[in-house]
């Protein structure tokens, strides 16, 4: 792919749905601010005795009642070793839910495991829930999901025949990025999840799940289409970077590469 094709400008439209897709649902005011004016002259200190006194400090306030109190390399621990235990998908299910080491969960209204057939022949990976998901408790269900549905209907497969899930598992307040360490903390969960899935052909959608999964640190723009050996410890996948939904929505140009990846992805499962 030539790397010096530029990417078109979204319109209006494009960006609305890119806002609502990071999570940024609502208006805090009226009136739009402008950051870049110049800011007003602040007046001058009124006279001690018409000073207003000076309000007292906040509170601390406890940590809410799930928030891990763990140290982060702990919980990478803590997660390892549980992960380990899980014999099946069910059982990995129940230890997410009970896992306190992650502070997503805290924030999050549910626990988004997975969707689709755990005996499926590809797994598709993205990188954390969004709010449908969160609301939902499945992966890939607002507009990503349905164009995902899109995508994979276009080469002969629908949520019946592919395993959809994420690196992580708690949606982020606002749909921010994940950090490092949350990212590092849900790690062995996923690892678990595909090794549990044994699939034949494991898509990662997107950079975030691309670098952590794959551990590279190329883009998408060079890794998508290019194909990766995913070890389980116990075998090797086949593994396809491709672009994620979400920025399919905020840049229809590049559909046509995704369309380029999913015809590979289809002659790899026709073997």
């Amino acid at each position: 792919m030539s790397q010096g094709l530029p990417e078109p400008s979204p319109n209006v439209a494009q960006l609305l749905a890119f806002y609502l897709e990071a999570g940024v649902d609502c208006a805090l005011g009226d009136e739009p601010v402008d950051r870049l004016a110049e800011p007003e002259a602040i007046p001058a200190a009124a006279p001690a005795a018409l000073q207003m006194p000076r309000a007292m400090p906040a509170p601390t306030l406890p940590l809410a009642r799930n928030e891990t109190s763990q140290a982060p390399d702990a919980a990478i621990v803590s997660a390892r070793e549980a992960a380990r235990t899980a014999p099946d998908l069910e059982a990995l299910r129940e230890l997410m839910q009970k896992f306190e080491g992650c502070a997503l969960k805290s924030t999050a209204t549910q626990l988004v495991f997975a969707d689709g057939n755990p005996r499926a022949r590809i797994m598709f990976v993205g990188e954390a829930p969004g709010r449908d998901e969160d609301i939902e408790g499945l992966p890939f269900v607002g507009r990503s999901g349905k164009l995902l549905d899109r995508m994979i209907g276009a080469i002969g497969l629908d949520r019946t025949k592919v395993y959809i899930a994420n690196v992580i598992p708690w949606r982020p307040p606002g749909n921010r990025t994940p950090t490092p360490q949350e990212t590092q903390i849900c790690l062995p969960f996923i690892q678990r999840q595909i090794e549990l899935v044994d699939p034949d052909v494991l898509v990662t959608l997107g950079n975030p799940s691309t670098q952590t999964l794959l551990s590279t640190r190329e883009g998408i723009m060079r890794t998508r289409g290019k194909w990766f050996d995913y070890d389980t410890g116990t075998r090797m996948i086949r593994a396809l970077p491709t672009f994620h939904p979400a920025y399919l929505l905020r840049s229809p140009a590049y559909k046509r590469f995704s369309w380029q990846d999913l015809r590979a992805i289809s002659k790899a499962l026709a073997k």
